[in-house]
């Protein structure tokens, strides 16, 4: 079974992650945030689910990410289910 995208309600508007050839695609409201390849090395994902977390959760006073360590791993779970890492 493949998931092909999945919503989530956040900070910037609904964020989209989808399934593409390469990996995923991820959009907040009608633009394109970042697109993540399958075959990116683990420290690109890494970073990658820390900017699809600031979008999720927005960012704190100093300009961080409003995220915890396990918040952000829940993105990344996300994105590579979606991408199919």
């Amino acid at each position: 079974m493949t998931i092909r995208s999945i919503e989530i309600d956040g900070h910037a508007g609904t964020i989209t992650i989808a399934r593409t050839d390469a990996g995923a695609l991820v959009t907040a409201g009608n633009q394109v945030a970042f697109e993540m390849r399958r075959d990116e090395p683990r420290d690109a994902r890494w970073a990658r689910a820390c900017h699809a977390a600031e979008l999720v959760y927005g960012r704190d006073r100093k300009g961080r990410c409003a995220a915890t360590n396990s918040m952000i791993h829940e993105v990344w779970t996300e994105l590579d289910r979606v991408a199919g890492c």
